[in-house]
């Protein structure tokens, strides 16, 4: 059953997102490889649904919302460690060539030579 194995996935996906203890690249590395093979199901699915498939569908919705307010999540706090890095970046270069930016507003030219 396509709808079975679709809400497994789902229910696995979820689980994942919701682990704190893992790594983050291990992490990410296993929902990508989780949405893909929930894509490849995904085509699967045609009606006409039994009762029970389209119960399965219902709870697959609340677990798919579930796991797309998690994925935002995670998109943001990876979105604000990529702007922490940048700013220390900026910081540690302006440390190192601290004349680098500097303006040269107020240049007096001679013209008598």
């Amino acid at each position: 059953m396509v709808i079975r194995a679709f809400h497994d996935l789902t229910a696995e996906l979820l689980a994942v997102l919701e682990d704190r203890t893992t790594e983050r690249d291990v992490k990410i590395e296993r929902v990508t490889k989780l949405i893909d093979r929930r894509d490849g199901l995904l085509s699967q699915i045609k009606p006409p649904f039994t009762g029970e498939e389209q119960q399965m569908g219902r709870a697959v919705l609340l677990l798919n919302q579930r796991v797309n307010h998690l994925l935002k999540l995670q998109k943001q706090e990876i979105q604000r460690d990529i702007q922490e890095m940048n700013k220390k970046k900026k910081s540690s270069n302006k440390y190192t060539n601290p004349y680098e930016s500097l303006s040269v507003d107020g240049v007096f030219y001679d013209k008598r030579n």
